[in-house]
């Protein structure tokens, strides 16, 4: 019998980095999908091609710079400072990119269709739903109904985390035996996490409530 297709968004954070391997493991033909939109931490995409590359897996990576004007009220996508310190509603709207979550949901669910896939999976998860709105589970909810009369193809969207938060995907991440080195999670773009950024606080206290060292940081 051949293997489920299923298209996963995979950014190259913890969270879809950890997503990715629970579908492989669940016996699924795994297209990553990844999305270059402009934003500041493009870092992020270098370790989802080189996981790819490991895996083997057919990755995509697809150019959306074009529409970076069109969002660059972020601090992730234009000028304004990337908020330091642990998240709080006063810094986490700043990097809220509007619709993103949606726009790349709608390029995964044509690609599922594309590839005669039923399900596409994406890495929210319970932390996010204080203030993104494209993380909270009446979205999930409403993209899925969304994806089974766009298309003559139903497309199921799955997000296994949506009651998860940071910690409790890292542990299901140490029982996979995965190496969170390969990952990225810092907002700021250099060679090396800031480790000051909220990003980094959250990736940070993840390890911290596992009582483990990020291999990132040591």
């Amino acid at each position: 019998m051949n293997a489920r297709k299923a298209v996963v968004i995979y950014s190259g954070g913890m969270d879809s980095f950890t997503l990715l391997h629970q579908v492989i493991q669940q016996g699924y033909q795994v297209y990553p999908v990844s999305f270059d939109y402009g934003q500041r931490h493009a870092r992020e995409l270098a370790a989802a091609k080189h996981v790819c590359q490991m895996l083997n897996l057919p990755h995509q990576c697809i150019d959306l710079r074009s529409i970076q004007p069109l969002l660059d009220q972020s601090a992730l996508t234009g000028q304004h400072p990337v908020p330091q310190g642990t998240y709080a509603p006063e810094n986490l709207q700043i990097t809220l990119v509007p619709n993103r979550n949606m726009i790349l949901l709608s390029l995964a669910i044509a690609y599922a269709v594309n590839l005669g896939a039923n399900e596409c999976f994406y890495g929210a998860h319970g932390g996010d739903h204080v203030l993104y709105p494209d993380c909270r589970p009446e979205f999930v909810t409403g993209m899925d109904q969304m994806a089974q009369i766009s298309n003559l193809q139903p497309v199921r969207i799955r997000a296994p985390f949506l009651h998860y938060d940071k910690a409790d995907i890292l542990r299901l991440g140490q029982a996979m035996h995965l190496d969170y080195a390969l990952t990225w999670t810092c907002y700021q773009g250099a060679e090396q996490p800031c480790g000051t950024c909220s990003a980094c606080h959250e990736r940070a206290q993840a390890f911290a409530a596992c009582g483990c060292a990020d291999p990132l940081i040591g």
